[in-house]
């Protein structure tokens, strides 16, 4: 069904994932230009080659996808590309809802900001080569689960308004933007639960009695995507 969540980015199931590298410029001309001017990060075309690829399951998530599209477009330098936290307002974020083994679970984060039950995620940081890494990073380390195994193409798309986000821009009229690209893993069977410092509480929930309506659309997306179960 999936990728191990250790592994490489390989993209299961029916549709292509879209993480195959992009083409660089050579290394004359690359070590030629001013360190603004080189290309941006191997993760940038990565990310970039993710949503262009990415077929959205509908108008509204086709709407973020080319919105993302576009702000990675418009940076796409080395100093400024647009993936990490000091690109402000808007930069990219990874998460991934982790489902039980059957299914019929949801594993979810009481965040220690928000203070409000989420999937698990954050930044992206330079040693993730894909978005796909990225969430596999990050739902790993706030569930403590080891063997989780991730489906590197996304479900789901969301930006939203994080005012705790640092570092931010310094005006109010202006807040960070995160670009969140979400993913789906599944755990296994005995899997084992660890609270991280990010979090008051990790928690399953049934998918149909989640402690938030919001998270109804990102769950049913995850679980569509494994056709309505967790294992083949």
């Amino acid at each position: 069904m999936g990728t191990q969540i250790s592994s490489g980015p390989t993209a299961p199931g029916p549709t292509s994932s879209g993480l195959a590298s992009s083409g660089s410029a050579s290394s004359d001309v690359g070590d030629a230009l001013p360190a603004s001017a080189q290309p941006a990060s191997g993760l940038h075309a990565e990310a970039l080659a993710t949503l262009r690829s990415w077929t959205a399951p509908t108008a509204e998530q086709e709407r973020l996808r080319a919105r993302y599209v576009a702000h990675l477009e418009a940076h796409d330098r080395a100093d400024d590309d647009g993936v990490y936290r000091d690109c402000v307002p808007d930069h990219l974020t990874a998460s991934t809802v982790v489902l039980s083994h059957d299914g019929a679970q949801v594993l979810l984060t009481l965040h220690a900001k928000a203070r409000r039950w989420f999937q698990l995620g954050g930044h992206l940081e330079a040693g993730d080569v894909t978005p796909a890494a990225a969430a596999a990073r990050e739902a790993r380390e706030e569930s403590g689960i080891a063997g989780l195994v991730l489906d590197a193409v996304p479900v789901h798309l969301d930006e939203h308004v994080v005012p705790f986000c640092r570092p931010g821009t310094g005006d109010p009229a202006r807040p960070v933007h995160h670009l969140d690209v979400r993913f789906v893993a599944v755990a296994p069977a005995d899997a084992e639960t660890a609270v991280s410092d990010e979090s008051l509480d990790l928690r399953w929930w049934p998918v149909d009695a989640l402690p938030d309506p919001e998270l109804a659309e990102l769950v049913l997306r995850a679980r569509a995507r494994l056709g309505g179960r967790a294992s083949d």
